[in-house]
């Protein structure tokens, strides 16, 4: 008998790095909040607040806002949220879980998002 080919081909990418995803699938949205504004204006933090994909990754994040926002990234925080319970007349439903990123900037870069 011969031996069969591997199904598990090596891949270039890391074990446990995630799907390939585009910049615009990783960053879906920027979250406008009080504090976000906050961090995002003083001068020490120069942090966003965003919404990413799920299955993102910290490198991915940093990447895509490389990319997309033509910055430079010194660190992503991240945050896995748990959705909140909702209810409607008589019935209980709940919110989708979601991920959360804090993007630090340099300190010569800034976003025009608020």
């Amino acid at each position: 008998m011969a031996n069969k080919p591997a199904t598990n081909a090596p891949t270039d990418r890391p074990k446990g790095s995630g799907p390939d995803l585009d910049p615009y699938q990783v960053i879906l949205r920027p979250i406008v909040t009080e504090k976000g504004t906050h961090q995002a204006t003083s001068e020490h933090q120069n942090a966003y607040a965003f919404e990413v994909n799920r299955l993102a990754t910290k490198s991915q994040i940093k990447a895509a806002a490389e990319e997309l926002f033509n910055v430079r990234v010194l660190a992503v925080r991240t945050q896995n949220r748990a959705g909140k319970v909702k209810r409607f007349r008589n019935r209980v439903g709940r919110l989708s879980d979601w991920k959360k990123a804090v993007i630090k900037l340099h300190p010569d870069d800034k976003l025009e998002l608020y």
